[in-house]
């Protein structure tokens, strides 16, 4: 490993020290980045439209702005990789969907502006799915982004090219989103952390359906204090998102230690309801079997959550109908699969649907809480299957179950989604095929603090052992994917006369 690659794997919170202590310089660190990127972007396909040359000013900007000893934000000098969902001024957003190939927002939406404010330098954009729609980052756009352990399988989704992104070393912050477990199954399946917080902690100002709160916006990282640091960068309340509210930054930039010996820990497998691979089910087991020491106590604990399956088909499809009725009406083909069947889904619903979901959110909410009577927090796998090849979009079957649709796949995580209690993905050491694991650690109702604070000291005693601490991908050693990552893109995207006066490109 040469001295750049030594620099880009240190942790964003060390960054930013050695950067307010002049240790090292932005423009250092930036260009490490950027050789890092141009060196091993091409095997997994994680970063798309990028501007580069700005980010250098900025740089530059930032650089002085040190040396001269102005005030530093929370995320000064720190490279920011941004999901292709979020608005960036100057650099092209497509969203993944060919609809948007040259579409350069003249503005940074909500979340971009605060980490920007907080010191942060826009180097690229990651890459989804197209509009967010699964759990496999692949587009008619960019193509897909492979996975840095084995670039033939998936990086989850849909925030799979920042996850990607962060185990790469790529950048040292990365932004991501949540519906369905949009953050969380990324980050479990690259090996990051992903932490779902609250509705309303940190404002999602591009949400049509203001007032749900099944879509919300988290910090991702490759520690979970790299995660508070953006968090607390970002949250706090905005009228750009009606469920937004004030918050005190220094309760997640810090969160309390945590005792886990005090701990009372409840597992589950599958919430009573979510299928699960039986090797997954073998794995979270003996990973259980390691750590329960560590807990005051660590139980198997029952649920019966209702028809969480056909609530969350009823929330998610009302979100795709808001924002995907003027295209559909205009052009049904121009639309993916994942997106098209979305809508479709929502358009046959009714008003009754609707009513009923909303009613058995709450019912599910009640029901959860009963476990948070005798358990501090619950533990279960983050996704029910290991990474498979990005080839095919979605795990259609599981234990040789036909799933019913392309994301009931995805239900250990959208179960805890319509709970709104927070949860994060923590890297859990490897599965039988030498992958990635994510737990997913859920913690009390409005529980932020206290949830990051369990995982941080989690992960603290994760690192002492052979079973549970982190993987780190070995890029050096990737073969190139086959078929090629790309080999999906039906054209190559276009840039307006906006992107090439910014200086993007595509990488």
């Amino acid at each position: 490993m040469n001295a750049q690659d030594n620099l880009t794997s240190v942790s964003a919170v060390e960054l930013r020290r050695l950067i307010g202590t002049k240790a090292i310089s932005p423009v250092e660190l930036l260009d490490a980045c950027i050789a890092r990127i141009e060196a091993y972007n091409p095997a997994i396909n994680a970063i798309t439209a990028t501007c580069f040359e700005r980010a250098r000013e900025e740089a530059r900007a930032a650089e002085q702005a040190v040396m001269h000893g102005e005030p530093l934000g929370l995320l000064h000098g720190l490279p920011l990789g941004v999901k292709d969902l979020e608005a960036t001024a100057g650099l092209l957003t497509t969203y993944g969907s060919p609809l948007f190939r040259d579409h350069v927002p003249a503005q940074d939406n909500v979340l971009v502006a605060r980490l920007r404010a907080a010191g942060a330098i826009v180097v690229a954009k990651t890459n989804i799915p197209e509009m967010g729609a699964g759990a496999n980052s692949r587009n008619a756009v960019w193509g897909a982004t492979g996975n840095p352990f084995n670039p033939n399988l998936n990086a989850g989704g849909s925030s799979g090219g920042s996850a990607a992104a962060l185990a790469a070393d790529f950048l040292p912050v990365c932004t991501g989103s949540d519906t369905g477990g949009s953050l969380r199954i990324p980050a479990a399946k690259c090996g990051v952390v992903g932490f779902r917080p609250s509705p309303g902690i940190v404002p999602n100002s591009r949400k049509l359906l203001g007032w749900t709160p099944i879509s919300v916006v988290g910090p991702m990282g490759r520690t979970v204090a790299d995660a508070c640091l953006q968090l607390a960068a970002s949250a706090g309340v905005s009228v750009t998102d009606p469920l937004s509210y004030e918050v005190n930054p220094a309760a997640f930039l810090a969160p309390a230690r945590v005792d886990l010996s005090a701990l009372r820990v409840g597992w589950t497998e599958d919430f009573g309801c979510c299928a699960v691979d039986n090797g997954i089910r073998r794995v979270f087991r003996a990973k259980i079997a390691a750590m329960r020491h560590l807990f005051r106590h660590c139980d198997e604990v029952a649920f019966d959550l209702g028809d969480v399956h056909r609530c969350f088909d009823v929330l998610r499809a009302e979100s795709f109908v808001a924002g995907l009725h003027d295209a559909y009406q205009r052009d049904p083909a121009s639309l993916g699969p994942n997106t098209r069947a979305n809508y479709e889904m929502g358009a046959k619903m009714s008003l009754a649907d609707s009513a009923w979901a909303q009613a058995e959110q709450s019912r599910i909410l009640q029901r959860f809480q009963q476990a948070y009577q005798d358990y501090d927090i619950i533990l279960s796998p983050t996704t029910p299957v290991s990474p498979f090849p990005w080839t095919s979009l979605y795990a259609d079957a599981i234990n040789g179950e036909k799933q019913e649709n392309y994301y009931r796949w995805l239900a250990l995580t959208y179960v805890v989604t319509l709970t709104t209690h927070p949860a994060i993905s923590l890297p859990c050491g490897t599965d039988d095929h030498g992958l990635p694991f994510g737990l997913q650690v859920t913690g009390r109702f409005r529980g932020d603090a206290e949830t990051l604070g369990v995982a941080q000291a989690m992960e603290a005693a994760f690192a002492t052992s052979a079973a549970l601490r982190r993987p780190i991908p070995d890029l050096a050693t990737l073969a190139p994917a086959n078929p090629a990552l790309r080999s999906i893109v039906t054209a190559p995207p276009v840039f307006g006369a906006a992107a090439q006066a910014s200086g993007v490109s595509a990488v």
